[in-house]
């Protein structure tokens, strides 16, 4: 247990109750889905799946914007929860180019350049992870002679080191490091790199161990996914979750814009169905294009 009572490490205690509250629209959704389930074996009534939609809609409403950080913690490999949510592992960087203290600024700046890389860890000797230096910092440590380090790129850090050790990775580097753990959401990874202007986050597992990073350009991937891919999760989720049938209704997808298509049973299932699909990673709208079925008579005798 880490100081403070902190289980995981680059866990915060605000991404911990929003956990909570995941876990908690997850287990709404699939309420909804039983509920709608029950009417049609007919043990519920539309009313019923009425109040299932109000209540997901006004949960969805307070987690928009949100991210939620899981209690599990699933094998290592591409974890989608029912809701089509991406995790950091999904896609972080796990072949990771670290230094250590005693790294040389000029040997830190030949990583950067070979690997077009715009930062790097910096470990402990049991691949903790000390701090980062990116390409601010270096720039930083050649101002600093001329403008005494008073430039306002970085403010956590600077010390003053004599000699070799202030070209070393040991004082260059922004320290304490920012984590984040690898089944947090991509949306804290997303907050986390904005709020504190990080082009790199060390991704550390539960016992704070560097087991790769994530950079800007990792978070669009799930953007930047075939079209195919996120029509198929979508129609996934909707399956799961409100059990419809992906031959009757139609999922399309075209550079983020995803189109449903297809006749539903009952009304109140299309706003239901268009939140959903708006929840995966990588839809950036829908297009409702759903009709209700006509109903159906019983024929006589049946």
């Amino acid at each position: 247990m880490s100081p403070g009572g902190n289980e995981f490490p680059g866990v915060t205690s605000e991404e911990r109750a929003m956990t909570r509250r995941d876990d908690h629209f997850d287990a709404m959704l699939k309420h909804l889905g039983a509920t709608y389930y029950q009417t049609l074996k007919g043990e519920a009534t539309p009313s019923d799946v009425a109040a299932a939609v109000d209540s997901v809609e006004r949960e969805s409403a307070r987690q928009r914007g949100s991210a939620a950080q899981p209690d599990r913690r699933p094998a290592p490999g591409r974890h989608l929860a029912k809701t089509g949510k991406w995790r950091v592992r999904d896609v972080m960087t796990t072949e990771v180019i670290t230094v250590d203290k005693r790294t040389s600024g000029a040997a830190i700046a030949r990583l950067l350049a070979e690997h077009h890389i715009n930062a790097v860890p910096v470990l402990t000797g049991v691949r903790k992870v000390a701090g980062v230096v990116s390409e601010a910092d270096l720039l930083q440590a050649q101002q600093r002679p001329a403008a005494g380090g008073r430039d306002g790129l970085l403010h956590r850090r600077p010390r003053t080191t004599p000699g070799h050790a202030a070209h070393t990775a040991g004082h260059l580097m922004t320290s304490p490091a920012i984590t984040i753990h690898p089944d947090a959401p991509l949306a804290a990874a997303a907050r986390r790199m904005t709020d504190q202007h990080l082009t790199l986050l060390p991704v550390v597992d539960d016992a704070g161990e560097l087991i790769g990073v994530i950079s800007r350009r990792d978070l669009l991937r799930v953007y930047l996914r075939p079209d195919s891919d996120i029509a198929e999760e979508v129609s996934g989720v909707l399956a799961d979750v409100l059990f419809l049938d992906p031959a009757v209704v139609t999922v399309s997808a075209h550079d983020g814009l995803v189109t449903l298509a297809g006749q539903i049973d009952r009304p109140e299932l299309a706003p239901v169905a268009v939140r959903l699909a708006s929840g995966v990673d990588g839809v950036l709208a829908v297009a409702d294009k759903l009709t209700v079925a006509p109903a159906t008579s019983a024929h006589p005798g049946s």
